[in-house]
Parts: structure tokens; C-alpha cells; sequence
């Protein structure tokens, strides 16, 4: 799944420290699994908006992934402050694991 953004100089930088946070139940991280849907930097007011989702409503690892992402966020961007948004529209697929996942599940 694409990820929107605002900035593709920055986006990078913030997907760098992502692809080190993982969903500890698949063991894959959250860029390639297709959590991450937007990331939107707001330099004025040094706010980073993400907008995420969970492979599930129920996930019960969503407050530690959110956690974690905040926290690769911040230190990625030490000046900003992180706002991480769940989002459930559209809802998580597998089809929205990046190529890259789908092999590491070997599927």
C-alpha cells in the first residue's frame, strides 16, 4: 500500500526508523505489513501526523505498536511532536503487505 504524504524528503527518514518496529505476532514491521497510511509533516507548528491502522480493531498489541511508532517518530524527529491516528477505513488486508513482507511470510 502507498503511503501518503506531504513531504517525500522527509517521509523517508520517518519510514527508516518504521521499518524497526514490528507487530510482535507476525514479526514483520509495521511499513511492510501495511499499517502505516499517511504521514504528514506540518513544519510550522512541528506537529507529524501519522495515520495508521491495526490488523485489528481487537489487536492486543495496538497500544504497544502505536507506542513504539510514536516513540521511532520522536527520535527521528527530536523537534516535533507526534500525533498517531488509528484509522479502520480502509480496513487492514493482507493484500496490503509490501512485496518485500510477502516474502518474508513466504506467501
Amino acid at each position: 500500500m502507498e503511503i501518503i504524504t506531504n513531504d517525500n524528503i522527509k517521509c523517508p527518514l520517518a519510514l527508516e526508523g518504521l521499518y524497526e518496529v514490528y507487530d510482535p505476532e507476525i514479526g514483520l514491521n509495521v511499513v511492510d505489513l501495511g499499517l502505516i497510511y499517511g504521514i504528514n509533516f506540518d513544519d510550522s507548528r512541528k506537529i507529524i501526523q501519522t495515520i495508521m491502522t491495526l490488523t485489528s480493531q481487537f489487536c492486543p498489541m495496538g497500544e504497544s505498536i502505536t507506542s513504539d511508532v510514536t516513540q521511532s517518530l520522536s527520535s527521528a524527529f527530536p523537534d516535533y511532536q507526534i500525533d498517531v491516528t488509528l484509522t479502520f477505513d480502509p480496513s487492514w488486508s493482507s493484500d496490503f503487505i509490501s512485496p518485500e513482507g510477502q516474502k518474508f511470510l513466504n506467501r
